[in-house]
């Protein structure tokens, strides 16, 4: 009895021991671009990501001094990729202001000039996002734009654009976080688009927007807001026809994205409506368009899971967001923020928030060969 009662112990930590290996093992595959404690901030959150006319990548990222909280001492960092993402540059700061919070990093390439915009919002570092919301806060929350014209080396100092972005009866605001567009066809070429969110401050209800420049982002517009309420952080992409299509975190009891599709550009939207294919346990995702064999090519990705931050995954679709047949689960364990890049050979690649015990661990860089992607 004592020996099958040993031998019992032994397997159970055997067991015990293939797991702890098995989850070390995943951990050390993560390949972390930025990880907590780095050059001294105790957390990196809200990826964001784009590719630059040279195919230079630009990974930004918060950078929160103190805890990983949405509030205090959080600088907008940057690293840059040459080679596909194969290596990077050392992290630089591209914006900080003290002890006060800058975030909710969304860059777009200005593919005529060559030229990076980057949206971003600030709000003092003592100021809760509650506090903002009840009209209880010492300032208010603010948008920014800088800039870069020599492929992300530099950076020209952050511009405040509140009152051409931003009602006045709005108390939150984000723009993105994840990149902004640049319309390719049709009436609207070249137009820079940026998705964002806001609160209204009577009713406190939810909505998603875009802002929207014409000239290069020397000056920017406020569109519309969608036409119902409960969704914010959303991501845009333009579809086979020119028109842009949003793509929203979604607050009703569906647990599925939310979507809409604009004929003007991005000024207004069409009624919202829930995609079931899209389930989410309410988190912000990435929507991205490009051409695959002369055929244009949705992209989302998220943590699919109606209930967990977990199971970051890549999906395709052929037929405009109409049906998905093709995914990759990247990481199976705690997963929550991400943005998706086309890289310069022609691969994707998914820059997400990845942990083993949370989420927040570390933000992910991985390349995705098309092949990897497979159909139902």
């Amino acid at each position: 009895m004592q020996n099958a009662k040993a031998l019992y112990l032994k397997f159970n930590f055997c067991i015990l021991f293939l797991f702890f290996c098995m989850k070390t093992l995943q951990s050390q595959e993560l390949n972390y671009l930025f990880k907590q404690g780095e050059s001294g901030y105790k957390c990196f959150r809200i990826p964001a990501i784009v590719s630059t006319n040279s195919g230079t990548l630009l990974a930004f990222a918060e950078a929160r001094k103190n805890s990983c909280s949405d509030t205090g001492d959080i600088d907008l960092v940057l690293k840059r990729s040459e080679d596909g993402g194969k290596s990077w540059s050392a992290l630089e700061v591209v914006w900080s202001d003290g002890e006060n919070t800058c975030g909710n990093p969304a860059p777009v390439v200005d593919k005529t000039n060559g030229n990076i915009i980057l949206l971003s919002t600030w709000n003092l570092g003592t100021d809760h996002e509650k506090d903002i919301i009840a009209l209880k806060s010492q300032d208010k929350r603010r948008v920014f734009m800088l800039k870069s014209t020599d492929d992300g080396k530099t950076w020209l100092p952050a511009r405040e654009i509140t009152r051409d972005t931003k009602k006045e009866d709005w108390t939150w605001y984000a723009t993105g976080p994840v990149n902004g567009i640049q319309v390719q066809k049709g009436k609207y070429k070249g137009r820079l688009v940026i998705p964002c969110d806001h609160i209204e401050a009577v009713s406190k209800k939810y909505y998603s927007h875009a802002i929207y420049s014409d000239d290069g982002g020397d000056n920017w517009k406020l569109g519309n807001s969608t036409p119902q309420d409960q969704v914010n952080e959303c991501t845009i992409a333009e579809l086979s026809d020119g028109k842009l299509m949003l793509n929203m975190r979604n607050y009703n009891d569906t647990r599925v994205r939310q979507v809409s599709v604009s004929k003007d550009g991005g000024h207004s939207w069409a009624d919202l409506k829930g995609d079931p294919a899209l389930i989410e346990p309410v988190c912000q995702g990435s929507l991205l368009s490009y051409k695959q064999a002369g055929k244009k090519v949705l992209v989302f990705s998220n943590p699919a899971n109606k209930e967990q931050r977990i199971n970051m995954t890549v999906r395709l679709s052929f037929d405009n967001g109409k049906t998905w047949k093709y995914s990759k689960v990247l990481h199976e364990g705690p997963s929550a923020y991400s943005n998706l890049v086309v890289l310069p050979n022609g691969n994707l690649a998914c820059f997400y928030e990845g942990g083993i015990k949370n989420p927040y661990e570390g933000i992910v860089f991985q390349e995705i060969p098309l092949s990897d992607i497979k159909g139902k």
